[in-house]
């Protein structure tokens, strides 16, 4: 198996946009604070299947200098697609990540924070964060794993989504040492 990871081009926008970034839903996060951190366990729910409905404007990440795109490849087909930008507090901010569900478990989406960590340390950047929700506890785990750490949540910011509404935002950040 040959994987490759490599800038996003305007002729793999069609591609990109076949990855079945859709993931089983099996348990949500349930939140504590206690002195200053925030720490989770998991509840399970009845599964369902989420599928982002997202339309990014993949063009934005191409040839810019505050912005990339990755696209990750196994044997030349897409696997998978990362979108970063800089953020206004100095940390890469990861927009979009998704490793196609027939691709999944095979460390691609390692393969993929590790070239956010790249990208934001090549910039001098203070780490690199990102957005995820309450019910997507597998990624949640494995932004744990990666080194992330939960700093903070939003219950508000889908509330006026109808298909959200029940879902946290939680914010994860990975810091880099000086």
């Amino acid at each position: 198996m040959m994987v490759l990871i490599r800038p996003l081009e305007t002729a793999d926008i069609g591609r990109v946009r076949k990855i079945d970034g859709s993931f089983r839903v099996e348990a949500r996060l349930v939140l504590s604070l206690a002195d200053g951190v925030i720490d989770y366990q998991t509840a399970p729910v009845e599964p369902y299947i989420k599928c982002y409905d997202e339309e990014d404007d993949l063009a934005d990440y191409i040839g810019v200098s505050d912005k990339a795109g990755f696209l990750a490849l196994i044997d030349r087909t897409p696997a998978g697609v990362l979108q970063l930008s800089e953020n206004w507090n100095k940390y890469a901010i990861i927009d979009n990540i998704a490793v196609d569900a027939h691709f999944r478990k095979a460390g691609m989406g390692k393969m993929l924070v590790d070239q956010a960590i790249e990208w934001a340390r090549a910039r001098d950047l203070a780490g690199v964060m990102l957005e995820t929700q309450d019910n997507n506890a597998a990624a949640c785990a494995f932004y744990r794993h990666c080194g992330f750490t939960l700093r903070g949540f939003d219950t508000g910011l889908y509330k006026a989504i109808p298909m959200t509404r029940q879902e946290t935002a939680l914010f994860w950040y990975l810091t880099f040492e000086p």
